[in-house]
C-alpha cells in the first residue's frame, strides 16, 4: 500500500496505522486533514538529524553581539542612512 506522494488522510492513519508507519520508516509521510497537511511522521534518525542541524542555530540579540561585529553592524547601518540620504 504505497501512496505515491507520501501523503495520507487522518481517516487513512486510523484505519491503516501499520502500513503507514511502515512506510513513515521507510521515508517522511504527510497527514493530511481537510486537504491541508497536518503532521509529518518520520523515523527517529531523520528527527534526531534535524534536531541536531537545528541545534547548530544560535540566536542572538544586539546586547549578546561581540563588539567587533556589532561596530560592523553599526556601520553598515550608517553607510545605509548616508546613502538613502543622498538619493532623496
Amino acid at each position: 500500500m504505497t501512496n505515491r506522494n507520501g501523503s495520507y488522510t487522518t481517516s487513512d492513519l486510523s484505519r491503516k496505522s501499520g502500513d503507514i508507519i511502515a512506510e513513515a520508516l521507510r521515508h517522511p509521510v504527510t497527514i493530511t486533514q481537510r486537504n491541508k497537511p497536518r503532521l509529518v511522521l518520520l523515523n527517529i534518525d531523520d528527527y534526531e538529524r534535524l534536531m541536531r542541524q537545528s541545534d547548530r542555530r544560535s540566536v542572538a540579540t544586539l546586547q549578546t553581539m561581540p563588539d567587533e561585529l556589532f561596530a560592523e553592524f553599526e556601520e553598515a547601518v550608517d553607510a545605509y542612512a548616508r546613502s538613502d540620504e543622498t538619493s532623496r
